[in-house]
């Protein structure tokens, strides 16, 4: 596992774009498409915080699974183990204790106690609570796949996992809102989420009259908010990715203390960043390779563009300004 990768959280960096192609994202197709995967975290010391308006739909198994952790006081390793078992809703209720540990890469006696804190006498009870809720259809993936096809495998579950998300639009939505009314708007994202915030920096600044990037950590960072709060700044997106840097924990607390509203785009419910946040969205980020994968997270980055431009009512007209310019400059190759 790589240097930005964490192996108590298993989850892991993020690769999104920050350059555009064509018109340089200058056209968009209609409007949005219900937008919204997330969760209200609450005070993040108790497990997923799921269930609000975006919780994932009530039928499907990650729903069942974040029901079943909710009102539960989790351990850091037990809201491993909890994430592990959203990110594999489908084959959770098939797996050993013992392979449920090496899927979180925590011990087998932490399972048992994991089960125990959950109200049920050890794992095999969990396990059998999990068979009598689960899909009776499921069907195994294929064996022969390679360690690459394994990894693209993993991350086509995790954008079916955020598609589920997806169903329900309304935190997206309340999301896209906050961001669109922040002038200006700060956009958080250090070390393997900088280029997640980049991307989205690069392009709401084509319809967001005034977007701030923040992908530099230090002592300047707390100045910055300060600089964004004073010109008017009422909320701040993040962007957060494993490995978590405190610095991004310590940083979103001084926001929301300086009276901004956080929305935060992080790898699982669970995320250390949920404490500190207002409104997340969450993200699974895939871990098969050396250095983890973030298509989930790049894409619902994307999405939620979308829900700002809906709630920013020139954003048509900026965008074919910027199309009108770029093509009296040459800028793009036709």
């Amino acid at each position: 596992m790589s240097a930005e990768t964490d192996t108590g959280t298993g989850t892991g960096t993020g690769t999104g774009t920050g350059t555009g192609t064509g018109t340089g994202a200058g056209s968009r197709t209609g409007p949005a498409s219900g937008t919204g995967p997330g969760t209200r975290p609450g005070s993040g010391a108790g497990g997923p915080g799921a269930g609000g308006p975006g919780a994932a739909p009530s039928d499907s198994p990650a729903a069942r699974l974040q029901a079943l952790f909710e009102g539960h006081r989790l351990t850091p390793t037990q809201r491993r183990i909890a994430h592990s078992m959203v990110r594999r809703a489908a084959d959770v209720p098939f797996l050993s204790s013992v392979e449920l540990a090496e899927l979180a890469g925590v011990s087998q006696p932490s399972v048992t106690r994991f089960a125990v804190a959950l109200g049920f006498d050890g794992y095999p009870a969990l396990r059998k609570h999990l068979r009598e809720v689960a899909p009776a259809d499921r069907t195994p993936g294929p064996a022969s796949y390679n360690a690459y096809q394994q990894a693209v495998q993993a991350e086509i579950e995790n954008l079916r996992h955020l598609a589920e998300l997806l169903a329900d639009p309304r935190p997206v939505q309340r999301a896209g809102m906050l961001l669109a009314a922040s002038r200006p708007l700060p956009v958080l994202g250090l070390r393997a989420a900088a280029s997640q915030a980049y991307g989205f920096a690069y392009f709401a600044a084509k319809v967001h009259p005034d977007v701030r990037l923040l992908h530099e950590g230090g002592t300047m960072i707390h100045d910055r908010i300060d600089a964004a709060v004073r010109a008017g700044a009422s909320a701040l997106l993040c962007f957060a990715l494993p490995r978590h840097p405190r610095e991004v924990v310590d940083t979103l607390a001084y926001a929301r203390e300086a009276g901004l509203s956080v929305v935060t785009v992080a790898d699982s419910a669970f995320a250390p960043v949920a404490k500190v946040s207002d409104l997340l969205l969450p993200a699974a980020v895939g871990t098969g390779l050396a250095f983890d994968t973030a298509c989930a997270p790049m894409l619902l980055g994307r999405v939620l563009l979308e829900a700002m431009c809906d709630d920013l009512p020139d954003a048509q007209a900026r965008l074919e300004e910027f199309d009108a310019r770029a093509a009296t400059r040459g800028l793009f190759v036709e």
